[in-house]
C-alpha cells in the first residue's frame, strides 16, 4: 500500500542517473535503480513519482559482464542536472578510467549533482576524476589493495557497507548499493519509506554505513585453514564453553600450545575471536527479529551489559539500537 512520505503531491521527481559502461555489474545498476523505483511504487499518488531513474551511457545499450544488455540513454548534457549521480562498477570500469571522455563527464556531471555516488569498484572510475582526493572512500575488499596503490590521496577504509563524505557516497561491493540507495531515500524521504521499501524488496533496512562488509568467520578461516574446524565448531556452539580450556580440548592441544599458534595463524588470540563471531551471532539474530535477551542467550555473552559492551567496541552502536534500525 501507499505509504505518507514528506513529498508534497506537485513537487518534481529528483532524478537519478545511473551510469553503466561495457562489462558493468548488472546489480550495480538493477539494485539501486530497483530501490528508487520501489520508492515511488509505494508512493504511487496522482502527484507524480518521487524519483526519475535513468540508465545512462556512452551508446544506446550495454551488454554487462553477465551478459543481459540494459537499454540505455546516452550521456546527457542538459542544463537540467540529476540531483543524484550513481557509477556503477564491474569488470569494465578499468576501461573506463581510461575513457578520457567519460572521465570528464562523470567530473563535469558530478559538480553539478546535489550527491554523487559509486557502487562496488565503480569508486575507481569516481577517483579518476579526482573527486575522491582527500575523501574518505570505499570499495570491494577484493580490489582494496590496487585501490590504494593507484589513489594514495583517497582516504580508502576497508571495511564499511557504504562511506559518506560529504556529497560524495561510495559503497562496497555489489549488493551494498541497495545499502547505499536505501540510505539515501531515509535521507530524501524518511526512515518510514526506506524501511518499507527495504521489506519490500526482502532485505534489512539499512546496515549501518560502519558495519563490516567482511564475515568474521570467514576471515578467520581465510586466515587460518589448520583452525577451520574450531571455527566450524565454534560457530554451532556460540552459546556454550567456549573458555581457552574448552577450544584447547576441542583442538587436541596443550592449553599453551594452542594459544600460541592460534594467535600465530589468525593474528588475534583466541578470546577476540570467539567475540567477534559472538557479535557476528547475535547481530544476525537481531537482524531476523530476535529480542535482545534471546540473542544473549544463545550467543553466550552472560549478560545484557556484556553483549552492549561488545556491540558497542566492535559495531559503535548498543544492540537495541541495532535492531531498532531493522524493525524500530
Amino acid at each position: 500500500m501507499p505509504i505518507s512520505t514528506r513529498i508534497m503531491p506537485n513537487s518534481s521527481p529528483r532524478r537519478i542517473e545511473i551510469l553503466a559502461f561495457p562489462d558493468a555489474q548488472l546489480l550495480d545498476v538493477t539494485g539501486p535503480a530497483q530501490v528508487f523505483a520501489t520508492a515511488n511504487d509505494l508512493t504511487a499518488s496522482p502527484g507524480g513519482k518521487l524519483y526519475e531513474i535513468r540508465v545512462v551511457a556512452q551508446g544506446d545499450e550495454v551488454v554487462t559482464s553477465s551478459g543481459l544488455v540494459l537499454r540505455t540513454q546516452r550521456l546527457p548534457n542538459d542544463a537540467a542536472c540529476p540531483d543524484t549521480l550513481i557509477i556503477a562498477g564491474g569488470y569494465g570500469v578499468n576501461a573506463a578510467c581510461k575513457d578520457d571522455e567519460l572521465v570528464a563527464w562523470v567530473r563535469r556531471r558530478s559538480w553539478a549533482t546535489r550527491r554523487t555516488a559509486s557502487v562496488c569498484s565503480g569508486a575507481f572510475l569516481l577517483a579518476e576524476t579526482g573527486l575522491l582526493d582527500g575523501r574518505r572512500a570505499v570499495t570491494h575488499w577484493h580490489r582494496c589493495s590496487e585501490f590504494a596503490e593507484r589513489f594514495p590521496t583517497v582516504k580508502l577504509d576497508r571495511d564499511p557497507i557504504f562511506v559518506r563524505d560529504g556529497p560524495i557516497w561510495t559503497s562496497a561491493g555489489i549488493t551494498a548499493g541497495i545499502d547505499l540507495a536505501l540510505a539515501m531515500v531515509e535521507e530524501d524521504q524518511g526512515r518510514a519509506l526506506a524501511l518499507a521499501a527495504a521489506r519490500q524488496l526482502v532485505v534489512f533496512l539499512r546496515r549501518p554505513g560502519g558495519q563490516s562488509q567482511f564475515s568474521a568467520t570467514l576471515l578467520l578461516q581465510e586466515a587460518a585453514d589448520r583452525f577451520e574446524a574450531l571455527h566450524a565448531w565454534i560457530a554451532d556452539n556460540l552459546g556454550g564453553d567456549l573458555s581457552l580450556a574448552a577450544l584447547a580440548e576441542q583442538t587436541g592441544m596443550s592449553l599453551r600450545s594452542f594459544c600460541r599458534h592460534y594467535r600465530q595463524s589468525t593474528g588475534r588470540t583466541p578470546a577476540m575471536a570467539v567475540e567477534t563471531m559472538r557479535v557476528e551471532g547475535a547481530r544476525r539474530l537481531l537482524e531476523q527479529g530476535a529480542p535482545v535477551q534471546r540473542a544473549v542467550v544463545r550467543c553466550g555473552f552472560g549478560s545484557a551489559e556484556t553483549m552492549r559492551r561488545a556491540f558497542l567496541k566492535h559495531l559503535g552502536v548498543g544492540p537495541n539500537a541495532y535492531r531498532e534500525r531493522f524493525f524500530g
